[in-house]
């Protein structure tokens, strides 16, 4: 795609929700299943909590849509999280913000695949020696689709996304219209006894509220992705800032809903689940068979084991899964805009042939897939290290937000704009708060299990990107242009030398080439690998006539590059004011296996000499014949050449290339 094709590819509204809310509204699929898992460690006697710890995280989660309304509105460039915090607390805030989602969004790509992996296999238990596998795959499988561009990704995740919220609202209502009319659904696991951990069935008091603390951190996983559409603002059409708000607004109630009636569908059903299956009592394959998901045994209670069982597993596993393309498209982004505020190597700035960040998508495939072979796509290891990161951006981002309204309240006079504003800082002081409580309890919940590797990603990569932007400061410095005349004095006389193998049409364009130079003095350069060769080539040269002086070097260890390295600096410290112009045949060959036929040797004296001040390095191509069939328009770029070997000094010919 052309560049300015760029505005086809910004997205409507019904493009846009499943493309940056696949993560939070996915997350329904394991966020009541995360509270379980943490309550019935002390059996069934603490599933009472459930309801209360889902009301808070309902809570929670209205509080954070809202506050990332305002963020939408204040800073629609799409910085998000990042940006609020870089302008209002400064840019260690911001980088902070940064690496906490970058290492967030890598955690959501591993955590929903793996979600989704585990919902196949609930449906097909035979699948489960093969997770690993298939996880690695489906991450592989959406690097393809993104590296197509976000408007061609948006289309092929639509319909799943919209497919699982109208199979979860089928699920919700008729569960509870059966609820109503005195035929409750009941879960295959509500006969299962669950037994407690040890000295975990009496738990009181401060334990009592431990329990449920952890509880709760485990169930904000419902959170995850929601600054997505933050930072995602200039993906939309325009009225950009209004659109963003608006489907997020959509997002939270969606998400809400969904939320509320799976766990409430979940306590009616009975639903048991516990992180070792061989807790559950009456489950006699434990062993062997996997637990099904919560969300598996909700539509078997609900609708048998019939086609909607299976279409209710299908969408499930299939949005899970695509709820890593909220990752694939905020990662990118952001890495963008690190990468343009010099934070980051400026290839992630780069977009691809399809006008996606492909780089950032790469970069994201590679490290969350690694993540998914390291934890054998295990969910339960895998959430340990997620939702911290998001977190902290979620607390800094409405700390910032509330300094972004105190200082437009010092200077704003119109006393409606001031009445919105103080509602704003309302809303985004409270978010603040109870993100930041909610950072605490994730913390002190979470760090032994594993969380402190998490931290530990993002405090490296926070130094990380802070040497970047410090390297790219010095060079900056020292490429700047302080005094014109000083830094365009020329060289005093310009040296050349041609490096020369044998006597060939190669050498014979080097020489020709350097002499159009109209250099202060010329030679030609080889070095004594073979005295043999280096008599015929001194032959060669004076029965040629050339009037360009060949100079021998002496290489006993059989060496090329230190030779003429040595010799070249040595040409530098005699004339520090002069300039040495290196020139260097190589040939150019049409088929990378080509290039495996002959050695590198003008790379190594590229790379050698390029650390040398003073001295410019100039490549003389001699084009093959298989070069000129190769270079098709269509396959290759105009101007575009593939290097195969250079012409090596002192180097002895083999028959093949003699002949």
């Amino acid at each position: 795609m052309r560049s300015e094709e760029l505005g086809e590819t910004l997205l409507p509204k019904r493009l846009a929700l499943p493309i940056f809310a696949s993560d939070p509204l996915s997350s329904v699929a394991y966020a009541t299943q995360e509270i379980l898992l943490v309550l019935t460690v002390g059996g069934t006697a603490f599933l009472y909590l459930t309801p209360w710890i889902a009301a808070a995280v309902v809570g929670l989660m209205v509080v954070v849509v809202l506050s990332y309304r305002q963020v939408v509105h204040a800073y629609p460039s799409g910085g998000g999280s990042y940006e609020v915090a870089s302008r209002n607390l400064g840019p260690n805030a911001g980088l902070v913000v940064a690496a906490s989602l970058l290492v967030d969004y890598v955690m959501t790509v591993a955590v929903s695949v793996a979600s989704g992996v585990d919902n196949i296999i609930s449906a097909f238990p035979g699948l489960d020696e093969h997770r690993v596998l298939l996880a690695v795959g489906f991450v592989a499988l959406l690097t393809a689709m993104n590296l197509r561009g976000v408007r061609e990704s948006g289309k092929a995740f639509a319909a799943p996304t919209y497919l699982f919220i109208g199979a979860m609202l089928l699920m919700i209502a008729t569960g509870l219209v059966r609820l109503a009319f005195g035929d409750a659904p009941v879960a295959a696991s509500a006969g299962y006894g669950i037994t407690p951990e040890h000295g975990k069935d009496a738990l009181a008091g401060i334990a009592l509220l431990l329990l449920g603390l952890r509880a709760f951190a485990s169930g904000c996983t419902a959170l995850t992705g929601v600054e997505a559409i933050s930072n995602g603002v200039p993906a939309f059409r325009a009225p950009k800032s209004r659109n963003a708000a608006t489907t997020m607004a959509a997002m939270g109630i969606i998400a809400v809903v969904m939320f509320t009636g799976v766990t409430a569908l979940a306590l009616i059903a009975k639903v048991h689940i516990a992180e070792d299956a061989c807790q559950l009592t009456g489950f006699a394959d434990c062993a062997t068979e996997p637990q099904q998901t919560v969300i598996a045994q909700l539509a078997a209670a609900t609708f048998g084991d019939g086609v909607l069982f299976y279409l209710v597993q299908a969408v499930t596993a299939l949005v899970l899964i695509l709820a890593a393309n909220t990752a694939f498209n905020g990662f990118p982004l952001l890495a963008s805009i690190l990468a343009e505020h010099r934070y980051l190597p400026r290839q992630m700035h780069t977009r691809g042939d399809r006008l996606a960040f492909s780089n950032g998508i790469i970069a994201l495939a590679l490290v969350a897939g690694g993540l998914l072979w390291l934890y054998d796509a295990d969910v339960t290891s895998l959430i340990h290290l997620y939702i911290l990161g998001v977190f902290t951006s979620f607390t800094l981002s409405q700390t910032g937000m509330v300094r972004h309204w105190n200082r437009a309240l010092a200077t704003e006079s119109d006393p409606a704009v001031r009445a919105g504003a103080r509602r704003a800082r309302v809303i985004n002081a409270l978010g603040a708060l109870t993100t930041a409580l909610v950072l605490v309890i994730v913390l002190a919940t979470k760090f032994t299990q594993g969380a402190w590797l998490a931290v530990l990603a993002a405090a490296a990569l926070w130094m990380m990107m802070r040497g970047i932007r410090r390297h790219y400061d010095s060079v900056a410095a020292e490429l700047s242009v302080t005094d014109p005349q000083e830094d365009s004095v020329r060289p005093a006389r310009v040296h050349g030398i041609v490096l020369v193998s044998r006597l060939h049409k190669p050498t014979l364009r080097a020489l020709t080439y350097a002499q159009a130079f109209q250099l202060d003095d010329l030679e030609a350069l080889t070095v004594a690998v073979e005295p043999e060769a280096v008599s015929e080539l001194r032959a060669q040269w004076d029965a040629a006539g050339l009037d360009v002086p060949l100079k021998q070097l002496a290489s006993p260890y059989r060496e090329i590059t230190k030779p003429v390295t040595a010799y070249v600096r040595s040409v530098r410290q005699a004339s520090p004011g002069d300039a040495v112009a290196v020139f260097i045949p190589e040939y150019v060959v049409g088929h990378w296996w080509e290039t495996l036929l002959h050695n590198q040797s003008a790379l190594w004296l590229k790379s050698r000499l390029l650390f040398t001040p003073g001295v410019m390095v100039i490549s003389v191509p001699w084009q093959l014949n298989s070069s000129a069939r190769a270079d098709r328009p269509a396959r290759r770029a105009p101007g575009a050449v593939r290097r195969g070997e250079p012409e090596q000094p002192g180097r002895t010919p083999d028959r093949a290339e003699t002949r």
